[in-house]
């Protein structure tokens, strides 16, 4: 049996580009860390809310990136100046990365007791119904 693709369906005309965009999320390399919560606040809209214990807003970047909303954390190092008897909190950089539907838009993004929310709205798309009208073919 062959595996039929979300571009290669017959009945799915003008999807290859979703099927890149579910590629490359795929592939974007996101691990565990930072975890991170994904919640709907009302019909159209959504709060990204990422654990960032021990980064500031100078340590962390919010920008749309082709579709993709890439959240990026690097912390200052200022380990030389101090001693540790014990190093159990990580100050290692991430960057998590969320393809966005066409329609969605990047908020505001708000660091609350170590938490960064990001909030996205979805523009509710309007019902278009076009007509097309049929012509009579050319006799040869």
């Amino acid at each position: 049996m062959t595996k039929l693709s979300l571009g290669a369906h017959p009945y799915m005309l003008g999807f290859e580009q979703l099927e890149r965009l579910l590629e490359r999320s795929a592939k974007s390399g996101n691990e565990g860390y930072p975890p991170f919560n994904i919640e709907q606040t009302s019909a159209n809209s959504y709060r990204i809310t990422l654990a960032v214990a021990g980064f500031g807003e100078d340590d962390l970047s919010v920008a749309v990136e082709d579709r993709q909303l890439v959240i990026r954390g690097r912390q200052s190092d200022d380990t030389e100046e101090r001693i540790f008897l014990h190093r159990g909190i990580a100050a290692r950089q991430f960057q998590r990365s969320f393809v966005l539907a066409d329609g969605v838009e990047v908020g505001t993004a708000v660091m609350e007791n170590g938490l960064l929310h990001v909030d996205l709205t979805r523009a509710e798309p309007e019902t278009v119904v076009q007509t097309i009208r049929i012509e009579k073919g050319s006799k040869s």
